[in-house]
């Protein structure tokens, strides 16, 4: 039996939405392996947040990065640079996906270019996928 897709309940986006408010005028990335079968439609649920919430949005663009994700339980991770650290909107996301037991990595990637105070969100194949993929 395959798994459930990921995606985020009307419920979940309302919560986001009122913690990340708090967080105006954001840059943030997205990014998916097109070779993980909800992953597009996942990382859509988070673009449509970002654009709710008036940030500036980088499309998903596809991107293969599953060996580093394959160990993330949820699939999910910040990606930054050396240099970087999270955002406050970053680490704003993470706690409020916590309390739904959704757990985001954060991986040192050089190879991006962040901007200024955005970040990468990354989804990969989740835990219960990405053992079926080996």
């Amino acid at each position: 039996m395959p798994p459930t897709p990921r995606k985020l309940t009307t419920h979940q986006k309302a919560v986001l939405i009122q913690v990340l408010l708090a967080f105006p005028d954001q840059h943030v990335s997205v990014c998916y392996d097109p070779s993980v079968g909800d992953a597009l439609g996942y990382a859509e649920d988070f673009l449509t947040l970002f654009k709710v919430l008036g940030w500036r949005v980088e499309a998903g663009a596809p991107s293969n990065f599953s060996n580093a994700l394959n160990v993330q339980p949820s699939g999910l991770a910040f990606l930054v640079s050396a240099t970087s650290s999270l955002p406050p909107s970053a680490e704003a996301l993470r706690d409020a996906l916590r309390i739904y037991g959704v757990e985001i990595a954060t991986l040192l990637d050089p190879a991006r270019n962040v901007a200024s105070g955005g970040f990468v969100l990354a989804i990969g194949p989740a835990a219960e996928e990405s053992a079926s993929l080996d």
